[in-house]
């Protein structure tokens, strides 16, 4: 476990109780909006690769409720270094909008994105090398 720095894009809201977040979520702020889409508020994570902590390519670290439930042979993405980007970031590179367009987008989170999350970063660990991790950081870069 560590500290994963970002820019703050939300308020809090005691209404909403969800870790997930649609586009259209009322906690995202003016600015945030802006930051979430730019991709800016992920630069702080620089500082977690410079200190080890996350790597550059990877699969991004999951909030308590996610993570804590890994089991089995998924338990092996604990097992390596998150990163800033990874394949399931860019295969769901939309996914506030996608998740917006669901009538429970945390049941639709649980159900669908999440597992096909663990399965892209599966495969992306057991298929690991230097010239994937090059191409998807080039991806992340140019969109």
């Amino acid at each position: 476990m560590f500290t994963l720095y970002k820019i703050k894009t939300m308020r809090p809201s005691p209404a909403i109780s969800i870790s997930v977040t649609a586009a259209n979520d009322p906690r995202i702020t003016r600015v945030g909006r802006f930051l979430r889409k730019t991709k800016i508020d992920e630069l702080p994570q620089l500082w977690n690769v410079l200190v080890g902590d996350m790597s550059f390519v990877g699969p991004r670290p999951d909030v308590p409720g996610f993570a804590d439930q890994l089991d089995g042979d998924a338990a092996l993405i604990l097992s390596v270094r998150p990163g800033i980007t990874g394949p399931a970031t860019l295969h769901f590179r939309r996914e506030e909008e996608l998740l917006s367009e669901q009538p429970d987008s945390d049941a639709y989170n649980r159900v669908v994105v999440y597992p096909e999350k663990v399965r892209i970063n599966m495969e992306y660990i057991r298929g690991w090398c230097l010239k994937k991790d090059i191409s998807l950081i080039w991806k992340t870069l140019v969109g």
